[in-house]
């Protein structure tokens, strides 16, 4: 059976979701996508970022990410409002349930995208693009907001096809479709090629996605190790994820953090990573679950979101080896873009851990010795219940304002 996978995603999400807010509801005249504005910051003291800018405030150069008062440098006149995220998720529970009800299987990817797999409807709703166009009338006409549709047989390519034009559009972008639509692009505007893996793209002149397709997939990983072959697939169109509904997502244990300033080395990501890996290994030991795959999430400062799955070979739920194979996730996805969200999940969830005896097992060696961590981390659980959490840090945790379990279980027993 063909697959058929719509990628659905809000036009200016913050900024529309707003307009219609301040109209529905404050009654007011103006419609802040149709003059420059822009969500995010403190308009009275300059302060903070863009989070989302409307179509004329692009004619000014401002971007989504940048400083609130270069913005304001670029555009006098720029309308600044706060965010009001009380009525965004509203929406975007309204968005998500039009979704639910065409689609067999719907993944939110955040608040203002998701994935439909409608594979196998083609009785059912007939031609894909006339679906599409009806799909994204309907959210315009009942929600008063706009989507882009991208369709593909494929996650990575819906996506992307869901970039071109905007707004209030469908695109297709099918294998067939790729050299014509795809390639000449610039190779910065590939998923998961950011601006330092743009740069350094360039600098082996390579300009355009066409450029990364037709390059050896060897000369590539030299460069950028695993992440350059994750990129010529991509340039080619190869994408075997799944779209996962979200009855799955609830099926896991995750943790994820905003971070108060962009990090830019790879130490003090790792940091962040373990004081996650520390919760979920936490939460799962509570619940008595093991888990058999991880998950990394990585937002830059751009509000790009890529993230990687892998494996395991055994079922477990210690935080040692979660945290292990996080940061084997983070240096196959980072492109040292400054971060400003990690985030760490696991899944495919199970009642007990059957685990393969390892003649060498050392963390010397990147095995650690499981047994002996498992009865390690659950002394020390039994200390944190009783004592509270910070009874118990890791030495890399002392210095002040380290955070070692983030957004940790029993915050009424926390110090910080």
């Amino acid at each position: 059976m063909d697959r058929l996978i719509f990628h659905v995603d809000v036009n200016s999400a913050f900024l529309s979701w707003q307009a219609k807010y301040e109209m529905e509801q404050l009654h007011t005249e103006r419609d802040l996508r149709e003059i420059p504005a822009a969500v995010g910051g403190d308009p009275k003291t300059r302060h903070g970022i863009v989070l989302a800018k409307s179509t004329p405030a692009k004619k000014y150069g401002i971007t989504t990410g940048e400083p609130l008062s270069r913005a304001l440098e670029k555009c006098p006149n720029l309308v600044v409002v706060q965010p009001k995220f009380d009525e965004y998720v509203k929406n975007s529970r309204a968005f998500i349930g039009i979704l639910k009800e065409i689609a067999p299987v719907v993944e939110q990817a955040s608040i203002d995208e998701a994935y439909c797999d409608l594979s196998g409807t083609s009785r059912i709703y007939g031609d894909p693009v006339a679906l599409a166009h009806r799909l994204k009338d309907r959210i315009r006409d009942e929600l008063h907001f706009t989507v882009n549709v991208g369709i593909s047989n494929c996650k990575l390519l819906a996506k992307m096809a869901s970039d071109f034009e905007k707004p209030d559009k469908v695109h297709t972008l099918f294998p067939d479709e790729i050299r014509k639509k795809m390639w000449p692009l610039p190779a910065g505007e590939l998923f998961l090629v950011g601006r330092s893996s743009a740069k350094k793209l360039g600098s082996l002149g390579i300009r355009t996605i066409g450029d990364i397709a037709q390059m050896d997939p060897a000369l590539l990983q030299l460069h950028f190790g695993k992440q350059g072959i994750t990129m010529w697939e991509f340039a080619n169109g190869i994408d075997e994820s799944e779209v996962r509904s979200e009855s799955d997502a609830a099926k896991s244990y995750g943790n994820s953090v905003t971070l108060r300033f962009d990090v830019t080395d790879a130490q003090n990501a790792k940091k962040i990573l373990l004081s996650l890996c520390e919760t979920v290994g936490a939460r799962l030991r509570a619940d008595k679950a093991y888990i058999r795959s991880v998950t990394v999430t990585i937002k830059d400062c751009d509000f790009r979101t890529i993230s990687h799955q892998t494996g395991l070979e055994d079922a477990t739920n210690v935080t040692e080896v979660i945290y292990h194979q996080a940061c084997t996730l983070f240096d196959q996805l980072w492109d040292h873009t400054p971060i400003r969200l990690l985030g760490v999940s696991t899944g495919k969830i199970t009642d007990g851990a059957y685990n393969q005896m390892e003649l060498f097992s050392t963390p010397a060696t990147g095995s650690p010795d499981k047994e002996k961590l498992s009865k390690l981390n659950a002394a020390i659980d039994q200390i944190r219940d009783r004592y509270g959490e910070d009874s118990v840090k890791r030495a890399r945790f002392l210095e002040a304002g380290s955070s070692h379990m983030t957004k940790g279980l029993n915050k009424a027993k926390r110090e910080e």
